[in-house]
């Protein structure tokens, strides 16, 4: 089994590697970090480009998280998927049999999350294991 976290060094997400490290520590679990973005619908060069760019921000994104949870003896796999946020999240939590999906809120209000979509608020009614959504400091 294994702790999975949605990753992008939001604000909520910060927070939510703080506590995401500290259960998969206390678990003696894996946290699979995954950063997912889907490059824009372009064809050809341009949409080679928009990949790479985006492969390059999840690793940069993700790699502050694997040395925080590296100082606290929490062993990681990086997951830097092509793919919708909530999409890259579901799978990853099949991939790696998730005890818990972690991510971090922007403080939206229900009501903004379910017009716009928010991530934690797709996968609150799409994921078949248990979600934890961490709110960003006051």
């Amino acid at each position: 089994m294994s702790i999975v976290l949605g990753y992008d060094e939001s604000p909520g997400a910060r927070r939510a590697l703080s506590l995401a490290i500290d259960l998969a520590g206390r678990l003696d679990e894996e946290l699979v970090l995954v950063f997912g973005a889907a490059p824009p619908g372009t064809v050809g060069e341009e949409s080679g480009a928009h990949a790479q760019a985006l492969a390059e921000l999840g690793g940069t994104a993700v790699a502050h998280a694997v040395e925080a949870a590296d100082a606290a003896g929490v062993r990681t796999v990086v997951e830097v998927l092509p793919a919708k946020p909530v999409d890259a999240l579901l799978a990853a939590g099949d991939r790696h049999d998730a005890r818990v999906i972690v991510v971090g809120t922007y403080g939206e209000t229900p009501l903004r999350g379910a017009i716009l979509g928010s991530v934690p608020h797709k996968l609150l009614h799409l994921s078949r294991r248990p979600v934890l959504c961490v709110p960003a400091e006051a």
